[in-house]
């Protein structure tokens, strides 16, 4: 079995020197604006893939945040000059970048990101099916579900196995966003989960986990074939780089050892480190925050250790030199590395030796010297006259002229064809907007409530949702789940079905049943509602962070409705944070969160996840009318009582005024 590659993250130059210099086989870094870590630190893409490139490292660039119609023209201009760097592979989330990749650059190699929360072998069919060739995998996963994921994997598989752990399932937070209108799905999380967000009678950081490590357990993750271990990091310091590879390769290597992980702790960690989601141990033992001890724990003297293993350059490029020295002719020396042929000449001919001539052991002894470059001698042919002299300064001068031009060979990037690409979407016109409603409870629902589409629990019974006509939504969380959700659908007869992630179309799809899609499958720009249509989305929800202008520009036939009414989903958790205070026995699945302000927010849990709810509802009743080009509204139920939805229904079919604690969400103020 192929030794899985190991991934490390680089928000610098000296980081990126760091990771190739430690024995990283690959590293990703960002790209102008339209990457997950925009705050991380500047390097020059150009430079960092050649240094790739000399050292035989492979490079990824990201650029996985959702994109804006707005933005697509210049977005446009960074998939190209990305593309001119000819870089290995590049990672994306939005759906819009895939489609409009496959058309500008069919041949650059696209890995889809964590951000796309695609974790069932059904959604890795589905992206591997829309031209992607690598996935990296949720967090959250167990070891058995890995094992599963990896079986039939149709498509190279990468995990994360260092280093920050979100609470929420990437691609699935909000929270940022709603609260402050800086959007994780946009590169500036202001990580406010990080802050206290208290349980009855849990940690009082209870949305804040331990960083991940998976180190003792790489030995069995490359057992079971992944492609890629990665390193979580790209705001850190190079030091912090500099360890997590080296640890890395070391177990990888089966050497790893206690002291190592020691060290890393000290470098940086919430409170030490956790295996949760592998070892399928979740609960408050997962929890930690950055103390001070955690920030002082990285000494001088420890941050000096692990300098020195990047400080100098690594010879990692062996080198087949051939040298030639025949009396009355020009000397030559011919270096093959990596496939790359290059020869230098001597500047004047060989003489007749008149006291010492040139022996194979000295020509040797002289080109075996390629210290400071990341060459090394691994074999050397020599064809030398006798008696044949030539002065060990012409020689040197001759195996710095190779080196320098292998390295040149090494850094020419291998041009890759870039398509021109025209933005012309026909506008959309919608007619007036239908009425769909989703209850997450069916006890919420009204008597006589008027609805052209309705979404139950995918545990309603079937003659429930025949007696309505209704369909089903989809859990958000479906990691291990597939089979048993497919089957559930089967059985239900639900003619269509809600849903959030591309696993959830993926098994809908399967199941037979039409697809509308979910307000996180992150739709914000009209490629990516031709690409949700391609797939199968018969209807599609437009993102929640989405602005009612943008939304009103979008184009594209794809009919597409927007939330109108609800508590906006915030975060996603295969970590209940209730269960740090109390059992599910006495839970109850009414509960809530409170911030360091007094707020609450409520949480209810779902096939085997919990969600976290905005405090308090989206609500557009009297500003109906500005909600533009939209061909369906969604009203989503999820703590009202039946009395409040009709109550709730009625006000929007009058344009009643709010009243009580509401918010008009992203819909005015949008999100950076």
């Amino acid at each position: 079995m192929a030794e899985p590659e190991i991934l490390a993250p680089c928000g610098s130059m000296e980081a990126l020197t760091a990771a190739v210099r430690c024995g990283a086989d690959a590293v990703y870094f960002g790209m102008g604006d339209f990457n997950a870590r925009r705050h991380a630190g500047v390097l020059d893409a150009q430079e960092a893939v050649g240094i790739c490139r000399l050292h035989g490292v492979k490079s990824y660039v990201t650029l996985n945040t959702l994109v804006t119609d707005a933005e697509l023209e210049n977005f446009i201009e960074t998939l190209k000059r990305t593309c001119r760097l000819s870089a290995d592979a590049l990672i994306l989330q939005d759906l819009g970048a895939l489609r409009l990749m496959r058309t500008l650059c069919p041949d650059m190699r696209l890995h889809a990101s964590t951000q796309m929360s695609v974790g069932t072998p059904l959604g890795l069919a589905l992206l591997k099916e829309r031209g992607f060739r690598r996935a990296v995998l949720p967090r959250e996963l167990s070891r058995a579900e890995i094992e599963t994921v990896l079986q039939d994997a149709p498509l190279e598989t990468e995990l994360f196995v260092h280093g920050a752990l979100c609470m929420c399932v990437s691609g699935q937070c909000l929270l940022s966003a709603m609260l402050g209108s800086r959007s994780g799905n946009r590169g500036l999380c202001a990580q406010p989960c990080r802050l206290a967000f208290a349980a009855s009678g849990g940690t009082g950081h209870d949305l804040s986990l331990k960083d991940l490590s998976l180190f003792p357990h790489i030995s069995k993750l490359q057992a079971c074939g992944v492609t890629s271990l990665k390193i979580e990091g790209r705001m850190k310091r190079p030091e912090y780089v500099a360890a997590a590879v080296t640890a890395c390769r070391e177990a990888r290597d089966s050497v790893y050892s206690e002291s190592r992980q020691q060290d890393l702790a000290a470098l940086f960690s919430r409170s030490g480190f956790t295996d949760g989601y592998y070892q399928n141990h979740r609960g408050r033992e997962m929890f930690g925050t950055r103390q001070k001890e955690d920030v002082v724990s990285a000494t001088d003297a420890l941050l000096k250790t692990y300098q020195k293993l990047y400080e100098k350059e690594r010879a990692v490029r062996p080198v087949a030199f051939r040298f030639t020295a025949r009396i009355g002719e020009i000397p030559t020396l011919t270096a093959v590395c990596a496939g790359h042929t290059v020869t230098a000449k001597g500047l004047v001919p060989c003489a007749a030796a008149k006291t010492r001539p040139l022996s194979r052991d000295t020509v040797c002894a002289q080109l075996q010297k390629c210290g400071g470059t990341v060459f090394f001698a691994e074999s050397i042919a020599c064809t030398i006259d006798a008696n044949c002299s030539l002065p060990l300064s012409a020689l040197n001068q001759m195996r710095r002229e190779a080196l320098d031009a292998l390295r040149s060979a090494l850094e020419q990037k291998k041009p890759i064809p870039i398509a021109d690409i025209r933005l012309q979407y026909k506008p959309h016109t919608a007619g007036r907007p239908k009425r769909y409603l989703r209850f997450r409870d069916v006890r919420m629902i009204p008597q006589n409530v008027r609805y052209d589409r309705m979404f139950l629990p995918l545990d309603t019974p079937k003659a429930t949702l025949e007696a309505l006509g209704a369909g089903v939504y989809l859990p958000r969380g479906l990691f291990g789940a597939q089979q048993a959700v497919f089957e559930k659908i089967r059985e239900s007869g639900a003619p269509y079905a809600l849903c959030d992630t591309l696993d959830a179309v993926a098994i809908a799809k399967r199941a037979g049943v039409e697809v509308i899609g979910g307000a996180f499958l992150n739709l914000t720009n009209t490629p990516a509602l031709e690409e949700a249509a391609e797939i199968g989305v018969s209807e599609a929800t437009v993102s929640h962070e989405l602005t009612l202008r943008q939304i009103g520009l979008l184009g594209g036939d794809l009919p597409r409705g927007v939330c109108v009414y609800g508590r906006t989903p915030l975060m996603l958790f295969r970590n209940c944070p209730i269960r740090n205070g109390m059992s599910c026995v006495v839970c109850g699945r009414n509960q809530v969160l409170t911030d360091r302000k007094g707020i609450c927010f409520p949480v209810r849990c779902e096939n085997g996840f919990s969600e976290l709810f905005n405090s308090r509802p989206v609500y557009l009743a009297d500003r109906l009318s500005e909600v533009r080009n939209v061909d369906f509204y969604l009203f989503d139920f999820t703590t009202e009582s039946a009395a409040e939805c009709a109550r709730i229904l009625r006000a929007y079919d009058t344009g009643e005024s709010p009243s009580g604690a509401y918010t008009r969400g992203l819909f005015y103020r949008g999100v950076e």
